[in-house]
């Protein structure tokens, strides 16, 4: 059965910077057999987390909005792909909206000892990030929230892609350096033969 790769572009443009990488991960996934499907959070519903706690009795979220689909979709899949721009030295406010309803996924853990996947599974994830400033500190608050958010999604943090100086849109598509490897870290997530390094890889272009 081909492993199945998830790709979550977080951006609010349409094909911008950290979605044409994203694609270009999936491609490569792709070539190494995977079956793979894109998701524009964008084009879903989502509300912020209410703290209301109803999830500490269930750790299942409450509110009625399209964040159970996208959830179901995380689930179902073996590897993810994350994808953001930086915005104020963080991830986009997409993006925030996604991890900050992970709550229920916090507590199902920690709280009530409830385990997403028995026996466990194995997945894996990645993030790709793209910034405009010139700083190298500017994905340091990205990879956090990231990783965070996978552990309670029970998904390997394997390792990042973060790009800095481009901003205009589209103009990843300058900076091939990016574009492979982007696509190489795609075959890599997608490979079933391939163990997860010893340290998450971190990959940063400046």
């Amino acid at each position: 059965m081909a492993v199945k790769v998830l790709g979550i572009s977080t951006s609010p443009r349409r094909e911008g910077n950290s979605d044409l990488l994203l694609r270009k991960a999936l491609g490569g996934a792709q070539q190494a057999g995977a079956a793979t499907e894109h998701l524009r959070l964008c084009d879903y519903r989502i509300e912020g987390c209410h703290e209301c706690y109803d999830c500490s009795q269930t750790g299942d979220c409450s509110t009625r909005d399209d964040y159970q689909a996208i959830l179901d979709k995380m689930l179902d899949a073996d590897r993810l792909v994350f994808a953001t721009p930086v915005f104020f030295m963080t991830v986009s406010a997409q993006a925030k909206l996604l991890i900050d309803r992970g709550q229920c996924l916090w507590v199902r853990q920690t709280v009530l000892r409830r385990p997403l996947f028995e026996p466990k599974h194995d997945r894996r994830g990645v993030l790709i990030a793209v910034g405009g400033s010139r700083s190298q500190r500017q994905f340091d608050c990205v990879r956090q929230p990231i990783q965070g958010f996978f552990k309670y999604l029970e998904v390997e943090y394997a390792g990042s892609l973060c790009v800095n100086q481009v901003d205009e849109k589209g103009a990843i598509l300058k900076r091939p350096d990016a574009l492979d490897e982007a696509f190489r870290l795609g075959r890599m997530l997608a490979s079933t033969e391939m163990g997860l390094p010893q340290r998450p890889l971190k990959i940063e272009l400046f």
